[in-house]
């Protein structure tokens, strides 16, 4: 089904980031903006002063969950790709690299890096949740990566961000881009990083993207030893603060 919704008007589909908290925001958007209407009606013959005056306030309650709903289809439509094309550009592949992208999704930044490469590969790894984005599924990730014409540079993965199965110094370059914010506990998300690094070839390259945590990333990353630790500016997608974390083995 998710491979069909990709391929259905030919062109690749990246899904939607957080889809319950999306149809949330539209879903009360509604709810707020039905009760406005039905108390201004029900009471405006009576009371119009104060009837107007609430269902302003509901409705302005209201758009405001419809703006929230709105940007954070724009984020995941449109600002995402462009977040993605601008790590991607700062890492400045040289075409034949190895890359490794952790929490992969329906395959955006594998398939840029991919783009990137001449004889390069690159390997898209995930454990698919269906809640962190729509239509997230190995399929969906295939019929993008078919759609992108990179199918001979890319192969998609069942893979744990703990436990990645690659040996040490495996990869040139390792990315993730909203991804390891979904792991819950401090200590499993600070394994991923330690995995992350682990399978980075000496001088190797890691960018992540994501919400809220890339400061205790940086932090694993230096108790670590890893070198040229960066964090990009504060960037606000989905209406929630996230930066670029950098840095090299």
């Amino acid at each position: 089904m998710a491979a069909a919704a990709a391929t259905a008007n030919g062109s690749p589909d990246y899904g939607l980031d957080a889809p319950r908290v999306v149809r949330s925001m539209f879903s009360r958007a509604a709810w707020i903006i039905a009760i406005a209407l039905v108390l201004y009606v029900v009471n405006h013959s009576e009371y119009p002063g104060p009837a107007a005056r609430m269902c302003g306030v509901l409705a302005l309650i209201g758009l405001i969950f419809l703006g929230i709903g709105a940007v954070m289809v724009w984020s995941s439509r449109v600002a995402k790709l462009r977040l993605r094309d601008q790590l991607l550009d700062s890492l400045a592949l040289r075409g034949d690299e190895r890359v490794l992208d952790v929490g992969c999704g329906r395959g955006l930044l594998a398939i840029g890096a991919a783009k990137r490469l001449k004889n390069g590969k690159v390997i898209g790894i995930d454990v698919w949740n269906p809640f962190d984005l729509s239509g997230n599924t190995p399929d969906a990730a295939k019929a993008n990566v078919k759609l992108e014409g990179v199918a001979d540079k890319v192969r998609i993965e069942n893979g744990d961000a703990q436990k990645l199965v690659y040996p040490d110094n495996h990869y040139d370059v390792v990315v993730s881009s909203l991804a390891l914010h979904n792991i819950p506990e401090h200590p499993a998300r600070s394994q991923a990083v330690r995995e992350m690094l682990r399978v980075l070839k000496p001088g190797g390259k890691l960018a992540i993207f994501d919400l809220f945590r890339t400061g205790e990333y940086a932090d694993v990353l230096r108790a670590l030893g890893a070198n040229d630790i960066e964090l990009s500016k504060t960037r606000f997608l989905w209406c929630v603060p996230g930066r670029v974390l950098t840095a090299r083995k």
